[in-house]
């Protein structure tokens, strides 16, 4: 029998296996694909050397991570900041969000003061901001100010009489929008706006980074880590329940809830289940480009991360459609271009294109024309540069990773309701009605984004509960 069994090598779940490893426990980490990584994988989907992340792809949570500044994880990897966090072009010129908070200001005009009103209070305590948002929210913040800011921005911007109040002209308000989009739902909503400004801070402050050569270097760095520390483990092993693993004193699953459904759970946590919601799927498309892209503003050229969408409210309409079960005519795509500052991902002076829309929950679409055309319309010629694409529909990830039902991404819809409930309302959510049994994905506190968080919560946890080890907050 060993000590811990972790099921899922996603980040959370690499987290929890190095956090019980460094403990001195005997850990084994069951993972049903041929490669570790889950949400870290990087592949050449396209064509020989070119080098496409499957799924995540851009870093500011895993670099900001207090649990993996913990264990030096960046003395193992490499991250590549930019100068230009993110891009959104628009038909009058782009929106550009520099690392540098002053030339982003300047660069919104009459707008600029509000953006600074906004970001600028939550750079200033990004640490207290990353320690409120980074926990469950049934605690008191170890920042109040920071906390209180936080909140005051996020009514600010997650309701539908103040959302639009600050702004005076488009660009600053869809260049803020694009961000919020990243957690999908309807708009505007509190979650979506948390997720927003946590991320936009996030640009102003350490930046939103790359991993030279893809996201799987992270993934590879913990995994170096959890074999230093004597962990071992099983690649090509697909476990569908708790009933297929062998006795160990704790099991930290890095799953969706779904997968205990298949146990003997009190009523009441599995009505709780029952009531646990997904969200919207996502279609992604991965392109092969002969070159850069030709953007009709160069300096989009200059991000590796690009929001294509259109002005607030028409970002706004294309997700409120999503979540209504449709699939809008021009939705939001968020896009990625590591090339632009990681010259391995693809053979000089070729890039690859990695781009995700929301779809409806289990769509069979395919979107690489959708994304070809909204590339085109601010980028002529772009057409003509693309030399393969790789597709994958909504439901055609869900098959990949079970973890992503209906190709919900984030493993729960992300509402307020469900960043209280997450699975469930308790003030150690990660815990399960079962005994040694814990759950530590993107279902629980503090949610999705590649920070292991989830996994070092729910495996300080386990430690304490089955091995009498407590581990220090971070």
């Amino acid at each position: 029998m060993v000590d811990v069994t972790v099921v899922g090598s996603g980040p959370n779940g690499l987290a929890a296996a190095v956090t019980a490893a460094r403990a001195g426990l005997e850990v084994r980490l069951i993972e049903g694909a041929a490669v570790p990584g889950g949400g870290l994988r990087t592949a050449e989907l396209t064509l020989p050397g070119f080098r496409h992340d499957v799924c995540s792809a851009v870093h500011p949570a895993a670099a900001a991570s207090p649990f993996f500044a913990s264990i030096g994880l960046e003395d193992r990897l490499e991250w590549i900041v930019p100068e230009l966090s993110y891009a959104h072009p628009l038909p009058g010129g782009a929106g550009l969000a520099w690392r540098d908070l002053d030339r982003t200001v300047d660069g919104l005009g009459r707008d600029g003061r509000a953006w600074r009103q906004l970001i600028g209070p939550l750079v200033d305590r990004i640490a207290g901001v990353v320690d409120f948002t980074g926990h469950q929210l049934l605690r008191w913040p170890a920042d109040p100010v920071a906390a209180f800011r936080f909140a005051v921005r996020v009514l600010d911007q997650g309701t539908r009489p103040l959302w639009n109040a600050d702004f005076r002209g488009e660009t600053a308000p869809a260049l803020f929008t694009g961000v919020v989009a990243h957690a999908a739902g309807r708009m505007p909503n509190l979650a979506s706006a948390g997720a927003g400004l946590l991320l936009a801070a996030h640009a102003h402050a350490g930046g939103w980074p790359v991993p030279a050569g893809g996201s799987q270097a992270i993934a590879d760095a913990l995994l170096a880590d959890f074999a230093e520390h004597g962990g071992t483990v099983e690649t090509g092993r697909f476990a569908a329940s708790i009933a297929e693993l062998e006795p160990s004193r704790a099991i930290l699953l890095d799953t969706s809830p779904e997968f205990l459904r298949t146990a003997e759970l009190p009523a009441g946590y599995a009505r709780a289940l029952g009531r646990y919601c997904y969200g919207s799927g996502v279609a992604k498309v991965d392109l092969a480009v002969g070159g850069p892209i030709p953007w009709a503003d160069a300096a989009v050229g200059l991000a590796p991360t690009v929001h294509l969408g259109g002005t607030r409210a028409e970002i706004a309409a294309a997700e409120n459609e999503v979540a209504r079960g449709r699939m809008p005519e021009r939705p939001y795509i968020l896009l990625a271009q590591p090339g632009v500052v990681d010259p391995s991902r693809a053979p000089a002076p070729a890039q690859t294109v990695w781009a995700y829309l929301h779809v409806p929950a289990g769509s069979t679409r395919h979107a690489t024309e959708l994304v070809v055309r909204e590339i085109e319309r601010h980028a002529p010629g772009f057409r003509d540069t693309v030399l393969a694409s790789a597709s994958t529909s909504a439901a055609g990830l869900a098959d990949y990773n079970p973890n992503y039902p209906g190709g919900d991404i984030y493993t729960g819809a992300l509402t307020l309701r469900q960043m209280l409930k997450r699975p469930v309302v308790s003030p150690a959510p990660w815990r399960t009605p079962l005994p040694g049994v814990y759950l530590c994905s993107s279902a629980t506190p503090p949610g999705p984004a590649v920070h292991g968080m989830n996994g070092w919560f729910a495996a300080r946890l386990a430690l304490a509960d089955r091995f009498g080890i407590e581990l220090p907050p971070l």
